[in-house]
């Protein structure tokens, strides 16, 4: 991902000409429809339609978005498993206990409750994804600006945003370079050259502020950045497939209750 990042896909996709607040409705409301569900149809409902979104309206790569979604699936799986084994419940399956008070067991309870929470993370991730990878981070300023988020808070956010990609641009040079003189060929060469890669990253990030001030500085800095991002007119389809995905969202979530896997 260091390679393709996130304001470059998101720059680029199928939907970058759709309002802002769309498609912030859309991620922000499957997300709240993913945290009062009390049933994993839903969110796998969910789910699915936010990644074929993703996949085919916003043509975002399906291997950049499998690399972005498989380190939350992995940290998912190693919670499942804790829950699945500490969980409890009166029809266990298996039974261990290794030390006086304290056993380990998979019970009917425990598989759905695991079941359900894993189905809870990939929803509200794909929810989160469709956001990142469909909106840039300059329209997400300017709704802050719209809102009327303190001043202070957009420009502080914005050098932040600023400073991970020259920090990323950084590390990744570093990197590239020890690579070609093999700085990793042993442990005890890899252990200096994390090292050095991690000095030389901090002086150079410490430079690029000073860059940067002495910039807003030529600029007449005045307290306020300017902001880029422009407001684009609300469409007859879109804001349907929104009101429609909603809809259907919240409708499966009132009808499935409270449905198990087991």
């Amino acid at each position: 991902m260091i390679e393709d990042l996130l304001e470059d896909i998101a720059q680029k996709n199928g939907i970058r000409q759709v309002n802002t607040y769309l498609k912030l409705a859309t991620g922000i409301g499957a997300l709240l429809l993913c945290l009062v569900s009390t049933s994993y149809i839903p969110l796998v409902f969910i789910a699915v339609l936010l990644t074929c979104a993703i996949l085919f309206l916003a043509r975002v790569h399906a291997k950049t978005y499998a690399d972005f979604f498989i380190h939350p699936v992995w940290f998912a799986l190693v919670s499942v498993a804790g829950i699945v084994l500490i969980y409890g419940g009166p029809t266990p399956y298996w039974n261990w206990d290794p030390f006086p008070g304290f056993s380990l067991s998979i019970t009917r309870e425990s598989i759905n409750q695991g079941f359900f929470v894993f189905c809870r993370i990939i929803g509200g991730m794909s929810a989160v994804c469709f956001i990142a990878l469909t909106t840039p981070m300059t329209d997400l300023f300017n709704v802050m600006r719209q809102c009327r988020v303190p001043d202070i808070v957009i420009d502080l956010a914005m050098i932040i945003y600023r400073t991970i990609f020259i920090l990323i641009n950084q590390v990744t040079q570093i990197y590239h370079a020890q690579v070609m003189r093999l700085g990793y060929s042993s442990w005890r060469e890899s252990v200096q050259s994390f090292a050095s890669l991690c000095g030389a990253a901090f002086i150079a990030s410490w430079e690029s502020g000073e860059d940067l001030i002495r910039a807003m500085d030529a600029r007449c800095y005045d307290g306020k950045f300017a902001l880029m991002g422009e407001t684009r007119p609300v469409e007859g389809f879109p804001f349907f497939i929104v009101v429609i995905f909603l809809t259907l969202s919240a409708t499966v979530v009132i009808l499935s209750g409270s449905k198990t896997i087991l």
